[in-house]
């Protein structure tokens, strides 16, 4: 089993399928109706967490999203493409965890 807690580079590809992936998620959701079916809805969204978490990763921003769809009227509302958005959003803004970190310099240094 892979490793789905990993952060894997964010591609064009990736962005693109998970986007696919959350937009896909919602329209059946939608379609369903306020009220699903039975499981259908739960069964969407295990899918939907599992997919997105292969593409880009776990990120805390899943858990509520994920929460959220099981409520029944809720689940109508686009969750998953807003959650997908924002996560690629903010894994896009992340600094790279290779950079070194900035150095002082002597002049700057008040030694009391």
């Amino acid at each position: 089993m892979p490793n789905l807690f990993r952060v894997p580079v964010l591609t064009r590809r990736r962005i693109w399928l998970v986007f696919v992936v959350a937009i896909a998620a919602d329209g059946f959701q939608m379609l369903l109706g306020p009220l699903g079916w039975t499981f259908l809805d739960q069964a969407l969204d295990v899918i939907a967490m599992i997919l997105t978490m292969a593409l880009i990763g776990f990120h805390p921003l899943l858990l509520p999203t994920f929460a959220l769809e099981l409520l029944p009227v809720v689940d109508m509302l686009p969750t998953w493409t807003g959650c997908v958005a924002l996560v690629v959003a903010l894994r896009r803004k992340k600094p790279a965890a290779n950079a070194a970190p900035p150095v002082a310099n002597a002049a700057d240094v008040i030694d009391i």
